[in-house]
């Protein structure tokens, strides 16, 4: 625990002057009572019992006098909150080489089911979008808080040739960030880069961008599961580089083989190997965090860890309101008990 103004602990000295005091009043009550002509007329008045009853309120009451003096320098401390995640973007690869069944039953039923159970885990406000990539990327839901229609979504995919993981991270940020301009083109070269221009020959401006640090978007997040290497499209870096300039956390999932796989599809067959270097790059940049899944079980597992860590987060927060809390607490305790056992507050 820390404190934001550490200088007012110094008025913590008044506790122990406060109990000096305290003693100081009870040696000079004594000192009174030994007037009486019998002392044990006095202790027997008091009655068993009353000595520790006189001492109470008041301990209660300092106690609270150092709640109150904690509260002032205003502590903070670590704690678990509910996540201010609104959306998250599930990108998920339906690239050929999903049909594989080296994940049972399949690469892309696992991941299907997974999906579906991650979003029954999710809080019901919180609205989710579905990004299917495979040689290109697009939005299959928009972000919406209705369970049925994701799942309906999930259940549409459908199996391409070509992966672009690249493509899905500007499309799913496009899809959170609408009024910003970002475009596939602003980031392809070469032979990606789209040819020709629009009809009404008018360019959309661009709305100035400032760059924020990675990982300081705390609405949203996007989670990207993947079993293979990009072969197209935009360089999955230079996407992971802006998702990390507008502060979106980009989860990376890996699924199926590590060393790589020959998987026939349609009537040819493909090399595949998971680029887990790429994914790992494209999270740390981002600062989030790369999980593989290898078994349908694990990858359930990486959807759970991913439900608990995006809807609630430990983060500093200041905590001066709780002590301020319990001494009011202490202070009407205090008042209370010396009301009921003698009639007066302390």
């Amino acid at each position: 625990m820390q404190f934001l103004w550490p200088e007012f602990l110094w008025l913590l000295l008044a506790a122990p002057l406060l109990v000096l005091l305290y003693l100081w009043l009870l040696r000079r009550k004594k000192k009174l009572a030994v007037r009486y002509a019998s002392l044990s007329i006095v202790k027997e008045a008091m009655g068993p019992g009353q000595s520790w009853r006189r001492h109470l309120p008041p301990a209660l009451f300092l106690l609270a006098l150092v709640a109150m003096l904690l509260a002032a320098a205003r502590p903070t401390a670590v704690v678990t909150l509910p996540s201010q995640q609104q959306t998250i973007i599930l990108a998920m690869d339906v690239s050929g080489s999903m049909r594989a069944t080296d994940v049972q039953p399949s690469r892309l039923e696992a991941a299907q089911a997974a999906a579906k159970a991650f979003l029954a885990e999710l809080p019901r406000h919180v609205k989710v979008g579905i990004v299917a990539f495979a040689g290109s990327a697009q939005v299959a839901q928009l972000p919406t808080t209705n369970r049925e229609e994701l799942v309906t979504a999930i259940d549409r995919f459908q199996l391409q040739r070509a992966t672009a993981t690249g493509n899905a991270i500007v499309i799913s940020l496009a899809t959170l960030f609408p009024d910003q301009g970002i475009e596939l083109s602003s980031l392809q070269s070469g032979r990606d880069r789209p040819r020709g221009f629009a009809i009404d020959g008018e360019k959309k401006e661009k709305k100035e961008f400032t760059p924020v640090a990675p990982g300081s978007y705390n609405s949203a997040a996007i989670i990207m599961l993947t079993d293979g290497q990009r072969t197209t499209g935009v360089d999955p870096l230079d996407a992971a580089k802006l998702a990390a300039d507008h502060g979106v956390r980009v989860y990376t999932v890996g699924i199926g083989t590590v060393d790589g796989e020959t998987i026939g599809f349609e009537g040819w067959s493909m090399r595949v190997r998971l680029d887990e270097d790429t994914l790992k790059q494209i999270a740390q940049k981002t600062s989030a965090e790369y999980f593989y899944a290898g078994t349908a079980q694990d990858l359930k597992k990486v959807y759970n860890t991913l439900s608990s860590k995006l809807t609630v987060e430990k983060k500093e927060t200041e905590i001066s309101g709780l002590f301020a809390l319990a001494a009011a607490g202490l202070a009407l305790v205090s008042a209370a008990l010396s009301l009921l056992w003698f009639n007066r507050i302390l």
